[in-house]
């Protein structure tokens, strides 16, 4: 549920004159974080919660 509206929050971000969510996800793309694989694992894995 957290998840829905972190994306929310980036989708409202990315209104203004600053365009966030293209930044993070190049971010994501080059640095690959350990915290982004976390995310990923977690929700593949049918869990709820991390």
């Amino acid at each position: 549920m957290k998840y829905i509206f972190i994306l929310l929050l980036l989708m409202i971000l990315d209104i203004g004159p600053i365009p966030i969510t293209a930044g993070l996800g190049l971010f994501i793309v080059l640095f690959r974080p350990l915290w982004f694989k976390t995310l990923v694992d977690t929700l593949y894995s049918g869990k709820n919660t991390p």
